[in-house]
């Protein structure tokens, strides 16, 4: 029997309720500009970022969010004296901004990663190359993510 207060009706009403927050809080919580800005300054403080070096390949139109191809390629000689030591991928319409981190050593010998990813709408997707020396070289594209082919 159910505690006192609490009749069948009660009770499954509410455990309705809380099932449906939680099926809906994933989706409630959207990156931004800003939040994307915040964990930028976690991981790298207030050094200054170029653009240049960074080849990010990813389609212009995704016609299905949930597997978007993504490439990138970081012009580098691969040497003991300059490598690049990690490259941070982020994209600023996902709950969760920090889609992805590759780290290198010079034993890689190219610096290069292609993976799929997962968009919620249309986006930019960022990637942040940090190299031996400390410095930060990014590069930037939009992708429009469709929903069956249709703009989105």
């Amino acid at each position: 029997m159910m505690q006192a207060g609490w009749s069948r009706r009660t009770f499954i009403s509410s455990a309705g309720v809380g099932a449906l927050a939680l099926f809906i809080a994933p989706y409630t919580a959207r990156a931004d500009a800003k939040g994307v800005e915040e964990e930028l300054k976690k991981l790298f403080g207030a050094k200054s970022m170029s653009e240049g070096r960074v080849k990010l390949d990813v389609p212009q139109i995704a016609e299905n969010g949930l597997v978007v191809p993504l490439n990138i390629e970081i012009d580098s000689p691969m040497t003991d004296a300059d490598y690049v030591k990690s490259v941070h991928i982020f994209a600023d319409g996902n709950p969760a901004p920090h889609v992805a981190t590759y780290r290198f050593t010079p034993a890689a010998g190219r610096a290069s990663a292609s993976n799929r990813i997962r968009l919620a709408k249309t986006q930019n997707i960022i990637a942040v190359a940090e190299m031996s020396d400390g410095s930060l070289h990014t590069a930037k594209a939009e992708v429009k993510v469709t929903i069956g082919g249709c703009g989105g």
